[in-house]
């Protein structure tokens, strides 16, 4: 048996590696083709390998000594050595087997024939015309330097080398602000510019106030970390730090990050700036509030005129004392607590907010006028997260889920959708991870699991989302087909979409089910059968005469607008009790009726139907 299984396991086809550009083209080195001399030792015991930056001079010879060319300045080169990285850049044959030999210092003559330098068939590195690329040509090279790298850029136009590791690992980014000593050099090492003493060179990231290949470097590294770039001529763009970019092939940048403030673009146009002006305890973002915690903030807040004019400061009208609020709840305004919950403890941050991210939509302090932008100080004390449920007994999981669940019925009551069902589906996230110990457990999780998604479908119903309040009804019933309250309230939000076939059978299935629903059902089927009705009147006043007219006229639509928007309104305010069987989750208060869906997608059926009642089963409007 062991014999047939281990027949059948080599029967088992291996999949082919795949060979790289310059495996295939190694394949096709003939012996002799490629000689070695060596013309001074180098030190050590390393050579390069793969991933490596190789930096080295080369001369090109024809057999009788004719420099054909050179980095070299004596032999009618710039002086600057060329950079290769190895695995990554195109370099002729011969180079990409020679160098890998070689040690740091060493030179070495290479003895090609065309077919391992420029006269390889499809030679990935291009040469002028004049050059004799069908001819055997040594290759004087003498290998300066090689290390690890960090490709940048994927055509290699920017290349870093760390020289000291920094600490953590966020790097800066658009739009934070920067400081660093940076000196720069040209490709044959001379300065060119320097900024390594007095105070390090600020900028802002993301406003072209440093050459780009620079910026990308930069955007690499960590607090503390010493590195240099390597940047050609493509990346090298004006800029207040090097306002002169012309005349260089390459600029080596030598940079010390000495530390950026974190500056967060919040709402990605401008409005809502976060700026951090003392550093916190932690690593962001993971020792952030980002959950819904209990937060302890002060908190200073000024208008943004010319006197910057305070008009609330925790350590001064609150005597001494610090806010106390729970996130995720509306307890302040937004721009706020969205700012906050990237806070670290200990972090000071500066928050410029517009209005509606202010106190436009909460409610505004006496002394703050209608539509004014504000900045706010903040400085967070510490949070607590809430309560981990890993081992808390069921009793707890419920009592906590029973607090949960109030918080999201008071949001809810109060107008607050988005932040109502946000504490709804926290639990039901949460829920995944309960494991009720016997059936009375079990009774009581399935109906509150059931109870939290009908209470999203009703958030989603007053958020005007029909179709995702179906979806979260439709998790119900998939479970219990009869669940009369999920009928109940996906009726709802079928009729609030339009579709009164599908909310029709979810309140007659209502009734035929248990029969203490009939009256609520009863008034649903009513509900439905006006709004019918009010579509159906309104489609054939749209099409009345349509028929009896000219080609080219229109008929005449809206005649009675005023009438048929009184009448829409009372329906709407007929909908907006929502009443559903279960009075303990029952919302009532100041929500507002969900959105109506538009006039024109309701409208369409009624219409079909009534050219059918017409005989009509095509219609062309001239």
């Amino acid at each position: 048996m062991a014999v047939a299984e281990d027949a059948e396991q080599e029967s088992v086809p291996q999949k082919k590696k795949v060979a790289s550009d310059e495996e295939k083209r190694r394949k096709k080195i003939v012996p002799g083709s490629l000689m070695k001399a060596l013309m001074r030792p180098g030190g050590g015991d390393s050579t390069p390998a793969d991933g490596d930056q190789v930096i080295f001079h080369c001369t090109v010879r024809t057999l009788d000594g004719v420099v054909v060319e050179s980095t070299r300045s004596e032999s009618g080169g710039k002086g600057i050595p060329t950079r290769h990285v190895l695995g990554k850049s195109k370099m002729i044959l011969g180079l990409l087997e020679g160098i890998p030999t070689m040690l740091k210092g060493e030179v070495a003559m290479f003895k090609m024939k065309s077919e391992m330098h420029y006269g390889e068939d499809d030679c990935p590195v291009s040469v002028s015309d004049s050059f004799p690329k069908d001819t055997e040509l040594h290759f004087e090279t003498e290998l300066i330097d090689f290390f690890k790298v960090k490709v940048i850029s994927e055509d290699l136009g920017v290349v870093k080398k760390v020289i000291d590791e920094g600490q953590g690992w966020e790097s800066p980014r658009e739009p934070y602000e920067v400081k660093a000593w940076i000196s720069a050099k040209s490709g044959d090492g001379k300065l060119i510019l320097s900024h390594t003493h007095g105070e390090p060179f600020f900028f802002t990231f993301g406003k072209c106030e440093v050459p780009k290949g620079l910026e990308m470097g930069i955007g690499t590294m960590s607090r503390g970390e010493k590195a240099i770039f390597y940047v050609n001529r493509q990346y090298l763009t004006q800029s207040p730090f090097m306002p002169t970019v012309e005349g260089f092939d390459e600029v080596h940048f030598e940079v010390e990050l000495v530390h950026f403030i974190q500056v967060r673009d919040m709402l990605g146009d401008g409005r809502l700036i976060k700026r951090r002006i003392r550093d916190g305890r932690g690593e962001f973002p993971m020792d952030c509030p980002l959950q819904d915690s209990l937060l302890r903030v002060h908190y200073k807040g000024m208008l943004l005129n010319e006197e910057k004019t305070v008009f609330y400061d925790t350590k001064v009208d609150n005597n001494g004392e610090p806010l106390e609020f729970s996130s995720g709840e509306g307890l302040v305004p937004e721009g706020l607590e969205m700012c906050v919950r990237l806070m670290l403890p200990g972090e000071i941050a500066l928050v410029t907010c517009p209005p509606d991210y202010a106190y436009d939509k909460f409610p505004r302090p006496a002394n703050v006028p209608e539509g004014a932008h504000i900045q706010w100080e903040i400085e967070l004390l510490d949070f607590e997260m809430p309560k981990d449920w890993t081992g808390m007994n069921f009793r707890g999981i419920m009592e906590d889920v029973e607090k949960t669940k109030g918080t999201g019925n008071r949001l809810f009551k109060e107008g607050k959708f988005e932040l109502a069902k946000a504490k709804y589906e926290k639990v039901l996230r949460e829920f995944n991870h309960v494991n009720p110990q016997d059936d009375e457990e079990g009774k009581e999780f399935l109906n509150t699991r059931n109870l939290l998604h009908l209470n999203v479908a009703a958030c989603f119903l007053k958020m005007g989302e029909c179709r995702k309040s179906i979806e979260a009804c439709n998790k119900v019933l998939d479970a219990n087909p009869v669940h009369v309250k999920a009928l109940y309230r996906r009726g709802m939000a079928y009729m609030s979409a339009g579709d009164f076939e599908e909310a029709r059978s979810d309140f007659n299935k209502m009734i035929s089910i248990d029969k203490s629903s009939e009256p609520n059902a009863r008034a649903a089927l009513l509900k439905v059968k006006q709004k019918e009705q009010d579509i159906e009147r309104k489609a054939r006043k749209q099409f009345k005469g349509l028929f009896d007219r000219k080609p080219g006229e229109i008929a005449d639509a809206g005649i009675n607008d005023k009438e048929d928007r009184i009448s829409g309104e009372n329906h709407e305010n007929g909908d907006q009790d929502d009443s559903d069987t279960d009075k303990e989750d029952e919302f009532h208060g100041p929500a507002a009726a969900p959105p109506r869906t538009s006039f024109l997608s309701q409208l369409w059926p009624t219409g079909t139907r009534l050219f059918t009642a017409l005989g009509l089963q095509r219609c062309t409007i001239l």
